[in-house]
């Protein structure tokens, strides 16, 4: 495909969605000559408040793009990453941020998305709020609501987990919901919460089918997470439920008991395509590639996915070609995270006693550690080895 407008032109990228997939390419592609045109159903972009986990892959992308001083600005980089059993005895341990092992930051979403955006605008995308995308086509159309039809040489859909341009276009293999999801809320960060040496690290408790997940977010904001199955609708309810859960983890009952109003449910799902692409059109983000958040990859997928399609089409004469080399190089990883993932969801429906048991156990074996950290120490497409 050599342009729209004939050899030499400069190409033309339409995109829907303005999260992290969706903005990742369109920095990506404009950074390499294209002309970038990002539509946002909302009217504004702001994002849900809660935090995210960036771990090496995805700070080595943000250092690619140019976005990383920004994004990692008051950023929580803590020493180790923990998981305890209802007695809040340390089942595993993961240690981070030192020579050797994998970086992991965390931050808050508001603040990698707007740097993203920010870096989005440095290099020209254009980005339309309240522009709803319900379509695409294989030779290169982005349909709109209000009917009007954006060509371009590349369309992407990053347009969330119901996305509208993969469901057009009959991408979807399966979408299978995991019967357990999370109530997500940031609250300031408190001393006296937890231990004085366990204040900076990232723990995640776990009683019968519950967790809590603590992560310090930035010095002034706590993450939380509630993580239950789906039928437990007590423990899914916001505002949540302090005595509730304060029963279940009694060892948190002060920070349990300072959880706001505020928060929301999110069931979790993973999706998988027939193909990422059809023509030139291609599919990123959680509209293609959906996952629990056990591993904190689903951001990191985003990017990582996000920069690898920008340096596939850059130069290509065949983009329908190139998009195939993409998914063929970037899909391996994606559904090997997804796949890791899953299974540490499923300890949700462990007894304690036998996840007790097995994750002491597990947790001591560096071969296991480090599959599940095959995808934070892995180098994207397009990034570079040092952070």
């Amino acid at each position: 495909m050599a342009g729209l407008n004939g050899g030499g032109a400069q190409r033309r990228a339409e995109i829907a969605g303005a999260g992290i997939g969706g903005l990742t390419v369109a920095a990506a592609l404009a950074q390499r000559g294209w002309r970038v045109t990002v539509h946002e159903r909302a009217a504004d972009l702001r994002t849900f408040g809660a935090g995210i986990y960036i771990w090496s892959n995805g700070l080595r992308v943000l250092k690619a793009l140019g976005a990383y001083d920004e994004a990692t600005a008051g950023a929580h980089a803590g020493p180790l990453f923990e998981t305890r059993d209802h007695e809040n005895r340390v089942m595993e341990e993961i240690p981070i941020n030192r020579p050797g092992s994998a970086r992991l930051i965390t931050i808050l979403r508001e603040t990698l998305t707007r740097s993203l955006i920010d870096i989005c605008r440095a290099n020209g995308v254009e980005i339309r709020t309240s522009s709803e995308v319900v379509g695409a086509t294989p030779e290169g159309e982005l349909l709109l609501a209000d009917g009007k039809r954006q060509a371009a040489d590349l369309v992407v859909g990053a347009d969330g987990i119901n996305s509208a341009v993969r469901d057009s276009l009959d991408l979807l293999l399966y979408r299978k919901h995991l019967g357990y999801g999370a109530v997500r809320m940031l609250i300031d960060r408190v001393d006296g919460d937890v231990a004085e040496a366990d204040k900076d690290k990232y723990i995640e408790h776990f009683s019968g089918s519950r967790r809590i997940l603590y992560t310090p977010a930035s010095a002034r904001h706590l993450y939380i997470a509630l993580c239950c199955t789906s039928d437990d609708e007590a423990a899914l309810r916001v505002p949540s439920d302090r005595a509730l859960w304060s029963e279940a983890f009694p060892h948190l009952s002060h920070l349990v008991g300072r959880f706001g109003n505020a928060g929301r449910w999110d069931a979790f799902e993973v999706v998988k395509l027939k193909r990422w692409s059809s023509g030139a059109a291609a599919v990123l983000g959680d509209g293609a590639h959906a996952m629990p958040p056990y591993l904190g990859q689903g951001g990191g997928c985003a990017l990582m996915n996000g920069l690898g399609l920008a340096v596939a089409v850059a130069d290509a004469d065949d983009i329908p070609a190139a998009l195939d080399a993409w998914e063929a190089r970037e899909r391996p990883l994606t559904e090997h995270t997804q796949e890791q993932s899953e299974r540490q969801g499923d300890m949700n429906l462990w007894p304690d006693a036998l996840r007790s048991q097995v994750l002491t156990i597990t947790g001591r074996s560096r071969e296991l550690a480090m599959l599940r950290l095959r995808t934070a120490m892995h180098v994207p497409t397009g990034a570079v080895e040092a952070v």
